[in-house]
């Protein structure tokens, strides 16, 4: 898939508040710091579309990114952070839920896990949630130049494990850095949508 267009819609503090058009959505799942503007200004294609920031957690609110005039990519708040208080932690997993579960545009998810961590018990969480509500996944290894080419496999089966995927499901591995993956989530996102 070519995206030839892309625009910020607009950062909403509450999912009650979302834009009310039809374009179908891919929303954005991951932890905190798991790089999902990265992800964003690479398969995009631009430097600063997405904010990124040195900070952790300083996404709290569902940014809305209009792709190819066709759909919107939907970057939710990322999860785990933990120096933000309990009440803060609960009020984005709400926010989180409520979108997954209610929003019809919803056409699939991308769910980013850092391949140099295993995932986390969130992580573990919302792969359990996504399948639960049967909303399609494409699950996404990043920061992939931050590890050797070697480490990879490794890392690569100790997500696929711990996230118990099925044998014939592999994680697309990116970097932001390099590019490496790119192409294939842009693919994988246009398989979604249509």
């Amino acid at each position: 898939m070519l995206i030839k267009s892309s625009e910020f819609k607009g950062a909403f503090g509450d999912w009650n508040r979302l834009p009310e058009e039809n374009l179908p959505e891919i929303a954005l799942v991951g932890r905190s710091n798991v790089g999902k503007s990265s992800l964003i200004n690479k398969i995009v294609n631009r430097k600063n579309l997405a904010k990124s920031s040195s900070t952790p957690g300083k996404t709290r609110t569902i940014n809305f990114y209009l792709l190819n005039n066709a759909f919107n990519l939907v970057d939710l708040p990322g999860y785990g952070y933990a120096k933000v208080s309990k009440a803060e932690q609960q009020k984005w997993g709400k926010t989180i839920e409520n979108y997954l579960k209610n929003r019809k545009q919803l056409r699939g998810a991308i769910h980013l896990v850092d391949i140099r961590h295993e995932p986390g018990n969130h992580d573990v969480a919302m792969k359990e949630w996504l399948s639960h509500y049967e909303i399609p996944i494409l699950l996404v290894a990043t920061k992939a130049d931050k590890i050797s080419r070697g480490a990879r496999q490794k890392q690569l089966q100790l997500i696929s494990r711990k996230l118990h995927l099925n044998p014939d499901v592999r994680p697309l591995v990116f970097s932001a850095a390099t590019g490496e993956g790119a192409g294939e989530i842009r693919d994988a996102i246009g398989e979604i949508i249509n």
